[in-house]
C-alpha cells in the first residue's frame, strides 16, 4: 500500500511517497531503486519482490527518490547528497533494519544498514550512458555534439540528459561517485537468473527473478 514519509528538501521537509508492506515484523527492508530510466524499468520487479518478501515474513519499503516518480520536489534541485539524505531519512522513519540497493542506488543508500547491493554501478558509467544517448539523439537530428564538451558544460551549468535536467552538482557528483557499500553483500545477476530488466527498452517484470531475490534476502536476513 502507498504511504508517505517526511523527506528533507531545499524548501524544508516535504511528504514523499513509498510503496510499503508493513506488518511491524522484525526484519524491515529499505529498497533503494536504481537511478534514471533504470528506476522505471525495474519498478514492477521491485514491487513483485516486495510481495514475495511479504509472504516470507519480511516488511519492505520502496521510497521515491526526491524529484522522481510521484515526488513534488523539483528534479533540477537534486544531487547525490540530497538523495543520500533522503534515503537516510526514509530509513529512520520506517525503522529499517536492512537495505537493498540496486545499481545506481548503491551510490545513495544508507551504508550504516546491513544488507545487499544488486549489480552496483559507478556514477561515471551512468553518466556515460546518458551522454551517449544524447549524442546519438543529436546525430539523428542532424546536430553534432560530443561527450567531452557536454560533460564540461554539465559540470559548470547543468545539463539535460534523457529528459532529466541534471544540476551541475549532480553531474559532477555522478562523474566522481563510486558505490558506497561497506560490507553489504553484492548480488550478481547470475544469482537471480534471466536477463537484467534494466537493459530492456521498456519497463518489464520477471516473477522468477523477483522470487529468487526475495528468497535470497529472506534466507540471509534470518541466518
Amino acid at each position: 500500500m502507498p504511504a508517505t514519509w517526511p523527506c528533507p528538501g531545499p524548501s524544508g521537509i516535504a511528504d514523499e511517497y513509498a510503496v510499503v508492506f508493513d506488518r511491524a515484523r522484525p526484519v524491515r527492508l529499505l529498497i533503494v531503486p536504481p537511478l534514471f530510466e533504470e528506476m522505471n524499468r525495474t519498478r514492477r520487479m521491485l514491487i513483485e519482490t516486495q510481495c514475495r518478501l511479504d509472504g516470507l515474513g519480511i516488511d519492505s519499503m520502496l521510497p521515491d527518490l526526491p524529484g522522481c516518480n510521484e515526488s513534488a520536489q523539483a528534479f533540477p534541485a537534486q544531487s547525490l547528497g540530497s538523495w543520500r539524505d533522503a534515503m537516510a531519512a526514509a530509513a529512520r522513519h520506517f525503522a529499517a533494519t536492512h537495505v537493498l540497493a540496486l545499481r545506481g542506488g548503491a551510490l545513495v543508500f544508507p551504508t550504516s544498514l546491513p544488507g545487499w547491493v544488486l549489480e552496483p554501478q559507478k556514477g561515471s558509467a551512468i553518466l556515460r550512458q546518458l551522454l551517449r544517448a544524447r549524442v546519438l539523439a543529436a546525430k539523428e537530428a542532424g546536430r553534432e555534439e560530443n561527450s567531452t564538451d557536454l560533460l564540461e558544460q554539465g559540470r559548470n551549468h547543468g545539463l539535460e540528459l534523457a529528459g532529466y535536467r541534471l544540476s551541475a552538482a549532480l553531474v559532477a557528483g555522478l562523474d566522481a561517485a563510486v558505490p558506497q557499500d561497506e560490507g553489504q553483500r553484492v548480488i550478481r545477476q547470475s544469482d537471480l537468473g534471466g536477463r537484467p530488466l534494466w537493459l530492456r527498452s521498456e519497463p518489464g517484470e520477471d516473477p522468477a527473478q523477483s522470487a529468487a531475490l526475495a528468497r535470497l534476502i529472506a534466507a540471509e536476513a534470518s541466518a
